[in-house]
């Protein structure tokens, strides 16, 4: 077996579309195992752990609502009960609420935030004890580029984003002396299902605000994850928040 992830397990939130489906593909190719949640897309998730068994992998899926721990948990067990121990935990899943402040009710703030923040953190805490009695695990968050510049009419996303960002830091500074290394990704726009909600010319607008004249894919995301996945091309990051978004923040 060959590849930069040969004979690992990954587990990945919201793998059925999107950024989470490229990581997904992108790791099964390296050698991973995959695991994966989705949320009312059985169909999208069918595919993807067709297309994982074609790479000559395994394959484990189950519909969850994340913000729901003992669903969360429950997936996150019986992926470890048929794949085996996780070694990479992707928590992608997510979605956005819109609205001016003034629309925005206490229901919109704590959906956002469950799925985000509260879903990630605990996602983490189930895999942790694991990872850290095996001296290594990769922890890894999709963010945005908004923890960082802020957007109007999606408060709570932009508030979840930066929670992820200092959630990131604050456990890589705990996992690191157990050999879990804890980084998050802040991609810039994206071709998506949440962006194309936007209309169809929002690539077109978006990519021509950008210094490299054009949007993202969510492949070019799937590769920044894999860099924190591998070894030793990602030994070294330790809360460290990648941002791969065409220049649309610099720092």
């Amino acid at each position: 077996m060959t590849g930069q992830l040969a004979g690992q397990v990954a587990i990945i939130t919201g793998a059925s579309r999107g950024i989470g489906r490229a990581i997904a593909l992108l790791f099964a190719r390296e050698g991973a195992d995959i695991a994966f949640c989705h949320l009312h897309d059985a169909e999208g998730a069918a595919e993807v752990a067709a297309k994982v068994e074609a790479l000559g992998r395994r394959a484990f899926h189950a519909a969850v609502d994340v913000a729901e721990l003992p669903a969360l948990r429950a997936f996150i067990a019986g992926a470890e009960a048929a794949l085996g121990p996780c070694d990479v935990l992707v928590n992608n899943a997510g979605l956005n609420l819109r609205g001016a402040i003034e629309t925005i009710t206490e229901e919109m703030f704590d959906r956002v935030m469950s799925v985000h923040v509260r879903a990630s953190f605990f996602a983490a805490q189930a895999v942790w004890p694991g990872m850290a009695a095996r001296g290594r695990g990769r922890i890894i968050t999709t963010a945005s580029q908004l923890a960082f510049k802020g957007a109007p009419n999606i408060v709570p996303y932009c508030t979840a984003k930066a929670a992820l960002v200092g959630m990131t830091r604050a456990l890589a500074r705990e996992g690191a002396p157990k050999g879990i290394l804890v980084n998050a990704i802040a991609p810039g726009p994206v071709v998506s299902d949440l962006t194309a909600q936007l209309g169809p010319d929002w690539a077109e607008r978006t990519g021509a605000t950008l210094p490299l004249g054009r949007v993202g894919q969510p492949e070019e995301i799937a590769a920044a994850a894999l860099l924190l996945a591998s070894s030793p091309g990602g030994d070294f990051f330790v809360g460290a928040t990648l941002s791969p978004n065409g220049g649309d923040v610099m720092h």
